[in-house]
């Protein structure tokens, strides 16, 4: 990295939740957060649950977001790279994002590089033990048999569903309060990992409360919060992650 580029990271705005007013507020704060760090961005990591629903229909996609989506598409066009994880919300992106608007799919766990340091990156959903249900419901969602199933219901029926299940999901474990570091499925998954392989920076989103944690004496544990009641993002300057909040206005 050159002096003074940063990489950023941010998860779980869940565009479109709970209404369009509401979510437009939060996209309009996110849209801004994109414009003041674009300067210095060297790379731009959204970690998942960036809408509360999506599934591309193969002439139809969701109405909305044309902020955001807008915005993505000058910061891609402009050279800086933006990866785009898919989360339990929005794991049905498939070539419309990525290709109109520039940024990096990726649907599993990535691990980088970054500057001499070690990066595990993922959204976190159905890690570690416990959840079998949803672990289940996951592969039965990722099967291509099934999608097609659902691309045959007319989207108002099909968004119909998908939001009813969204936001059974949403309050079912994702929002739950920290449960402590023994409880917490993406903390124990996280130090299994560690007994096979070394990381610097172990970094998710999925769960909504923001969390820097010490895992051992050189990995650190980054959960990014949300931007639906924290606004919090990590920043990384080449040698540490610093866990940060946005605090600036947007008008209403």
């Amino acid at each position: 990295m050159n002096k003074g580029e940063k990489i950023y990271f941010a998860s779980d705005l869940h565009l479109g939740l709970p209404d369009n007013k509401e979510s437009l507020k939060r996209e309009k704060l996110f849209v801004k957060w994109l414009d003041e760090i674009k300067d210095d961005a060297k790379e731009i990591y959204l970690l998942g649950d960036i809408f509360d629903f999506w599934f591309e229909y193969k002439r139809t996609i969701p109405k909305g977001f044309s902020r955001f989506l807008g915005k993505l598409c000058e910061i891609t066009d402009s050279g800086i790279p933006v990866h785009f994880f898919t989360g339990n919300h929005d794991m049905w992106i498939f070539d419309y994002l990525p290709q109109e608007t520039g940024v990096i799919l990726h649907k599993e766990p990535v691990i980088k590089e970054l500057s001499g340091k070690k990066f595990y990156l993922a959204h976190g959903d159905g890690f570690g033990p416990g959840d079998p249900f949803y672990k289940l419901l996951k592969k039965i969602f990722a099967n291509r048999f099934f999608q097609w199933i659902f691309a045959r219901l007319h989207p108002n029926i099909g968004m119909w569903i998908a939001n009813s299940w969204s936001t059974h999901s949403r309050y079912s474990r994702e929002t739950r309060p920290f449960e402590g570091e023994d409880k917490e499925w993406l903390i124990l998954y996280s130090k299994e990992l560690l007994k096979k392989e070394q990381f610097d920076f172990m970094i998710y989103g999925h769960r909504h409360f923001p969390m820097d944690l010490k895992l051992n004496e050189t990995c650190r544990f980054i959960n990014l919060g949300d931007w639906l009641s924290h606004f919090t993002y990590a920043e990384f300057n080449g040698n540490e992650v610093l866990l940060k909040k946005y605090t600036n206005n947007v008008d209403k």
